[in-house]
């Protein structure tokens, strides 16, 4: 058996860990003898249980890590889909002057309007 520290991360180690714990505190047997003074020196924490039995080999544990294929496909490009810079910025301008006309129909609220909406509230309505 080789260490398990050497052969996985640390994210790897926490999951195990966890894991493992969870199932000691759930009252699953030990897999490997523990002193019972030493049990109670780190207070029969779950965590350190599982920490020391994986540190010790004994978890029958593997991991399973995906790999990306490797692939020698180029990457291919859409036919005509292609815009000039000239041709975005014209796109960019007719669509920025197409919301200002927008704005204009609908009437934006400048901070004037806001003033008088706030002076007819405090006139109350008596509720």
């Amino acid at each position: 058996m080789t260490h398990p520290k050497q052969e996985f991360t640390r994210y790897e180690r926490a999951r195990i860990i966890g894991a493992r714990a969870l199932q000691t505190a759930m009252n699953a047997p030990l897999l490997i003898k523990i002193k019972p003074e030493d049990l109670e020196k780190i207070k029969y924490d779950a965590l350190k249980i599982a920490e020391i039995e994986l540190d010790s080999g004994i978890l029958p544990i593997s991991v399973k890590r995906p790999y990306p294929q490797k692939r020698d496909e180029s990457l291919k490009r859409s036919k005509g889909a292609r815009v000039s810079d000239e041709k975005m910025e014209e796109m960019e301008t007719k669509e920025e002057e197409e919301i200002v006309k927008e704005g204009e129909i609908m009437e934006l609220a400048t901070p004037d309007d806001e003033q008088e909406d706030a002076g007819a509230d405090d006139e109350g309505e008596g509720f």
